[in-house]
């Protein structure tokens, strides 16, 4: 528990960036999942449209801080990958 006036404020700061990126995290997981299941499902056209704004998620992401770059950056390049394996039907 804190005892400090500062020590108080910095909890309430840390509580707060902490749900504010775990809802971020929620967000990209879920337009993940969204995306994966699209390409599952071999819907070329619904994958193509969910790419862009799951990149641009992740490259939100991570430049919040809630998820690192560089995994957000590997996120990104198997997304893409897992997409141009579906366009090109394998």
């Amino acid at each position: 528990m804190a005892t400090h006036k500062s020590a108080e404020r910095e909890n309430r700061r840390s509580n707060a960036r902490r749900l504010r990126n775990r809802a971020r995290r929620t967000r990209v997981r879920n337009a993940i999942k969204k995306f994966r299941a699209a390409v599952s499902a071999g819907d070329v056209q619904a994958a193509k449209s969910l790419l862009p704004t799951t990149i641009a998620l992740l490259d939100r992401t991570g430049r919040s801080g809630a998820v690192p770059m560089g995994a957000a950056d590997r996120q990104k390049s198997r997304l893409t990958l897992a997409l141009n394996r579906l366009a090109a039907g394998r």
